[in-house]
């Protein structure tokens, strides 16, 4: 197990570090023909600039993981960038919820799951 999640840290790391680097630097090209919601909801994030606050956090804690570092604070990180990754492709571009985003959560449970025994005081009903 200890290898397979070393695996999924590395690829998860990667996957957000790149990503998120292209929030910044867009070098991965736009495919055509994207639904008319999709085109919308990027073109605002990217005009309010609120695009480099989820691309900042998809390169930290992206990183994070790529050097074994604050692994549990990443995970919480990407939790909820992967929800919202999870919602647009559900609600806006359901053609595409599979392959990345279901692989990606994947990969967040195999990263999560044996580390798990860090988030029981989140966990917990009374501090």
């Amino acid at each position: 197990m200890k290898i397979v999640a070393l695996v999924a840290r590395i690829l998860l790391g990667l996957i957000f570090f790149v990503f998120g680097l292209n929030g910044f630097l867009q070098f991965i090209p736009v495919p055509p023909g994207l639904p008319p919601n999709i085109v919308t909801f990027t073109t605002l994030l990217m005009s309010t600039h609120y695009i480099y606050l989820t691309a900042g956090a998809q390169v930290l804690a992206g990183a994070l993981l790529l050097v074994n570092r604050y692994v549990p604070f990443a995970i919480v990180m990407l939790a909820a960038i992967i929800a919202n990754i999870l919602t647009v492709h559900i609600t806006m571009f359901p053609q595409t919820l599979f392959p990345m985003p279901i692989v990606v959560l994947i990969l967040w449970f195999l990263v999560a799951w044996p580390i798990r025994a860090n988030f029981a005081g989140m966990l917990a009903a009374k501090a």
